[in-house]
C-alpha cells in the first residue's frame, strides 16, 4: 500500500449481498484486497475500503458491480471477480448487463447457462445470427459447452428436430477397426467430452430417450461422408484435427433449416506431420461470406480453474520467444 493512504465509506442498500460478496472465510474480499492493495473492512454503515485514491475508485465501482451480479443471481464464483475486474480496469464494467439477461438454456438440475464473458457473449449472439460459426480459442472458454447448451434450446424451441455432435477420431487415424470393442466402444474414447456434456445439460435419462428415438446423434466424424444434414444443430468439434479435405465434407453435409457450429483450438492441433488443419485454413477461405462468422476466444474466456489462463500465458510466452 502506497503513502497516499485514504479510506473510503461505501454504502450497500442490500445487507443480503454482503455474505457471498465476502465469501466464505472472507476469500473473495481478499482477492480484491490482494488485487487493488487495498484493504476492506465491514463496518455497520457498509463496507470501508482504506488504499490510495485510484485503487479506492477502482474497488467501489467493482463492488457495485458485483452487487449487480448478486442481486441477479445470488451467488459469484472468483472466475466471475476476476473478469469483473477485467473489466473495470478496461472501463467497460457497463457490460456486465450485457451478461446478465442473457440465458442460454436451463439444464436438468435447474442450472442456469448464461455467457460469462464478452467473447462468449458474442458467439452466442454469432449462433443466434448466423447458420454457420467458428469458434476458435484456447481450452475453457466454453465453446462446446454453449454451443451444446443453444443446440438444446433449439430442440426444446422445435427449431430443429435433432442433435447431431461430431469429432474427428485422430489418435485412431480415423481407422478404428484395429480398436477392441464394438463400434460403440471404439468411438466412445474420443466422444467422451461431448457425453460429458450432454449429460450435464439433459440429465442422463433424458439423453438416453434422444438418443434412443434418434433426436441425437455422436458419431466420430468419418461417419458423416455421403449424408445431408435437414432441420438439423450440428456441433463439429476438436476441428483443429480435421484436414482440409474433411472440413470440405463436413460443411457440405448442410441442409434445409440447418446450424453447423465448428469449434477448435489451433495450437492443440494433432495431426500428422505434413497435414494442414482444416480449421486453419477455412478461415482464409471462408471469412468474407455472409451467414459465416468466426468469433476468436482469447485467454480472458476461460473459465476453469484460474490457473488454466496462467499455463495458456505461460504457453504463448514460451511460443513466442521460441
Amino acid at each position: 500500500m502506497g503513502k497516499d493512504v485514504q479510506e473510503k465509506r461505501i454504502s450497500i442498500e442490500d445487507s443480503s449481498i454482503i455474505p457471498p460478496l465476502f465469501g466464505q472465510f472472507d476469500e473473495n474480499i481478499k482477492l480484491i484486497e490482494k488485487e487493488f492493495d487495498v484493504e476492506i473492512l465491514l463496518r455497520e454503515e457498509g463496507i470501508k475500503v482504506i488504499g490510495d485514491e485510484i485503487s479506492i475508485e477502482l474497488v467501489e465501482r467493482l463492488i457495485y458491480k458485483l452487487g449487480d451480479i448478486l442481486r441477479k443471481q445470488k451467488k459469484i464464483t472468483k472466475q466471475e471477480i476476476m473478469y469483473t475486474i477485467q473489466l473495470i480496469y478496461e472501463g467497460k464494467e457497463e457490460k456486465v448487463q450485457e451478461l446478465l439477461k442473457d440465458t442460454l438454456c436451463i439444464t436438468a438440475s435447474g442450472k442456469t447457462i448464461k455467457p460469462k464473458t464478452l467473447g462468449q457473449k458474442r458467439y452466442a449472439d454469432a449462433i443466434k445470427n448466423n447458420d454457420i460459426v467458428f469458434g476458435i480459442g484456447p481450452a475453457g472458454t466454453g465453446k462446446t459447452y454453449l454451443a451444446m447448451a443453444m443446440a438444446v434450446n433449439a430442440l426444446k424451441s422445435n427449431k430443429v428436430k435433432r442433435i447431431i455432435l461430431t469429432r474427428p477420431a485422430v489418435e485412431a487415424g480415423e481407422s478404428l477397426g484395429f480398436l477392441p470393442g464394438d463400434l460403440q466402444e471404439k468411438v466412445d474414447p474420443y466422444l467422451r467430452p461431448i457425453y460429458d456434456a450432454l449429460f450435464d445439460i439433459l440429465g442422463f435419462e433424458t439423453y438416453l430417450r434422444f438418443v434412443e428415438k434418434g433426436i441425437i446423434e455422436v458419431a466420430p466424424l468419418a461417419y458423416m461422408r455421403g449424408r445431408t444434414l435437414d432441420s438439423s444443430y450440428v456441433i463439429l468439434d476438436e476441428a483443429q484435427n480435421t484436414t482440409n479435405e474433411q472440413m470440405k465434407m463436413f460443411l457440405t453435409r448442410l441442409g434445409f433449416g440447418s446450424k453447423a457450429i465448428i469449434t477448435g483450438d489451433i495450437t492443440q492441433v494433432d495431426l500428422p506431420r505434413g497435414k494442414s488443419s482444416g480449421l486453419k485454413t477455412v478461415s482464409k477461405i471462408l471469412e468474407k461470406v455472409d451467414g459465416i462468422e468466426f468469433v476468436h476466444f482469447t485467454k480472458l474466456d476461460v473459465v476453469r480453474h484460474p490457473l488454466v489462463q496462467k499455463i495458456i500465458e505461460a504457453y504463448e510466452e514460451y511460443e513466442e520467444k521460441a
